[in-house]
């Protein structure tokens, strides 16, 4: 069990600690409250030191908007002086190791979670909800475990009190008339829809070869690979698919999709499996993934909905797909090009991939990004992200 250490009014403390992101507990660690200026705690966090949050919640709120317009000031500052960013790939991978140095100097403001997942700060919110459905049932709900305060990042808190609210309202899907995803901790939000609009309109394939004509045909059964919140799995059961398997690795993805599907229906269609591989036992008629759209490493479990380390799982569904498909069957990769335009992956990279996969590309469906940040002429990767395009391929087996 990882701890943190620090004295405060000369007694020697300590408590548990949790990150998200796999941080590794500070070293260095003082008590700070309202008094502590801006510019003290700036200078503080630069030199590696945590600061353990004594004062009240709103304060805290203050000096963490004080410490990212310093660490944004200074990011904005390098981007400006030469040299300038090289070739697309130098660019994303500076922006990604700049943004994970902002993440660690943001992460050294720390408040502590009592054994109940209460805050213990003056003005401070009742996160208690909101931490037991990203961190699990409080310490003093489970036998056996020691109880006492766990500290985290405030940056990391701040993000568990928004997905709690994400959760509450949900997101409005066009797809599904309207009807709302509730998304979970640690689970992808299906905010952009552009990809799902794609799984919404896409032609789907014929009933399999060999079903008797004239008779009721056997319900058409499809794979969703990757599911997350459900979200495709439910546009495909609307739109009449017989019977559903939505498949995740994430426990939490699993318990969000079927929440997710049991309220959007219809009933008895979409089947949430946790299984040993990326595909479900059998075959299908149609088989959908969305795999994270750009090979690297992901820093969090939130971005292993961004991040395919080594296209571990692109390549995967690539080479697998056609032995899970039915007679007359598809397999639709929804994915942007953005890695492409990044330097990333090459198209003839996943061009040789689907052949190599004994696939052949029946159609492919664009559109276009309308998510803000191709719109941001001041986004470092501005010019990769308006380039964008995301596509739907239309994938069958060769013979």
């Amino acid at each position: 069990m990882s701890t943190i250490r620090w004295t405060e009014n000369t007694t020697r403390r300590r408590a548990r600690w949790h990150s998200e992101s796999a941080a590794p507990p500070p070293t260095r660690v003082v008590a700070a409250d309202d008094r502590m200026r801006a510019d003290t705690a700036f200078r503080l966090v630069r030199q590696g030191t945590a600061l353990l949050w004594r004062g009240s919640f709103p304060n805290a709120r203050r000096l963490l908007g004080a410490l990212r317009r310093r660490v944004d000031d200074a990011d904005r500052a390098a981007r400006a002086a030469p040299p300038p960013y090289g070739d697309p790939a130098e660019a994303f991978w500076r922006h990604r190791r700049a943004r994970a140095a902002r993440a660690r100097l943001l992460g050294r403001l720390l408040v502590l979670l009592e054994a109940d997942h209460s805050l213990d700060l003056s003005r401070a919110p009742d996160v208690r909800q909101a931490c037991a459905e990203a961190y699990g049932p409080p310490c003093e709900a489970l036998p056996g475990r020691p109880t006492g305060p766990t500290a985290v990042a405030l940056t990391e808190l701040l993000g568990v009190i928004s997905a709690h609210q994400w959760r509450l309202t949900g997101v409005a899907v066009a797809a599904l008339g309207g009807a709302r995803v509730h998304p979970h901790y640690g689970v992808f939000s299906p905010t952009r829809a552009e990809y799902v609009d794609l799984v919404a309109r896409a032609p789907l394939p014929p009933t399999a070869a060999g079903r008797p004509a004239g008779r009721r045909a056997l319900r058409r059964t499809a794979f969703d690979l990757g599911t997350g919140t459900g979200v495709l799995a439910a546009v495909l059961a609307r739109r009449g698919v017989g019977r559903v398997v939505a498949t995740d690795i994430s426990p939490r993805a699993l318990a969000c999709a079927r929440e997710n599907v049991r309220r959007l229906g219809p009933a008895g269609t979409v089947e949430v499996a946790a299984g040993p591989g990326l595909f479900p036992d059998g075959r299908a008629d149609l088989v959908v993934c969305n795999p994270p759209w750009l090979p690297g490493e992901p820093a969090s479990e939130v971005e292993l909905g961004v991040y395919d380390s080594g296209g571990r799982m692109l390549r995967g569904f690539l080479a697998g797909l056609a032995d899970h498909l039915a007679p007359g069957g598809e397999g639709w990769l929804v994915l942007s090009d953005l890695a492409e335009h990044l330097g990333l992956r090459t198209r003839r990279e996943l061009a040789d991939a689907i052949a190599e996969g004994g696939l052949r590309v029946v159609d492919r469906i664009d559109t276009v990004p309308r998510h803000p940040r191709a719109r941001d002429g001041a986004d470092p990767l501005h010019a990769a992200r308006s380039a964008e395009t995301t596509s739907l391929w239309r994938l069958a087996a060769v013979g």
